[in-house]
């Protein structure tokens, strides 16, 4: 992709979780406690790239936890973000994980990683940026790797496909959009990248979290 990584609007997704970075680890650090769907895909990813050489990525890691929580089931993990502030929070929290600045348009690996966690950092992105962050991921990982993504599908007032602007979150003004995405039109691209889906799950949302309904797919280099 021509030009700079955070072009096109990336730039206010970054300025935005800059923003919001400190209130988010309050308000979801510690998310995976209560979803043991989200732990047994997590488990699932440990397991699998277990197969592969190489350490694997969690990219778009906001505050750390879920590479937190990818250490603790025995990877050998990095946590990429976007926002410095994410990642300054991230260091914090867990000063044992290594976590970089770094945007998945712009991947650092070259077929290195054993595999790649997405969860939910693909949402503020048009089409072309998620097809261009899926073949940087395909270019990152190696031949056998995984690819764990999440998303959100819809909620009561957004189907597939719309978006829904934010210029407030937690009080703090920002500047940001969350795209509701078609789990197949995701899987057409994931598969355009290079990687097959072997595994996809979809669930209603949970009491306590934003009332979405959400998918996860599981993909091989």
């Amino acid at each position: 992709m021509p030009g700079s990584p955070y072009s096109a609007g990336m730039e206010r997704v970054r300025d935005s979780y800059d923003i919001v970075a400190e209130r988010y680890a309050e308000e979801l650090a510690d998310e995976l406690e209560g979803k043991p769907l989200e732990r047994a895909l997590l488990r699932c990813f440990a397991e699998l790239t277990a197969h592969v050489d190489g350490e694997v990525a969690d990219v778009g890691c906001g505050p750390g936890h879920v590479t937190h929580h990818l250490a603790e089931l025995g990877c050998e993990i990095v946590g990429i973000d976007i926002s410095s502030r994410m990642v300054e929070v991230a260091r914090k929290r867990f000063p044992n994980h290594s976590f970089d600045v770094g945007s998945m348009l712009e991947l650092p690996s070259d077929a290195k990683w054993a595999g790649v966690v997405a969860l939910y950092s693909i949402i503020h992105m048009t089409p072309e940026h998620r097809q261009t962050a899926f073949q940087e991921m395909a270019r990152a990982v190696r031949p056998d790797g995984v690819l764990l993504l999440g998303f959100h599908v819809s909620d009561d007032e957004h189907a597939s496909g719309k978006s829904k602007y934010l210029d407030q979150w937690w009080g703090e003004s920002v500047d940001i959009t969350a795209h509701f995405l078609e789990p197949d039109d995701v899987a057409e691209e994931v598969a355009a990248a290079g990687f097959t889906v072997t595994t996809r799950v979809e669930r209603e949302p949970q009491p306590g979290e934003y009332p979405s309904r959400r998918c996860y797919l599981i993909a091989i280099r």
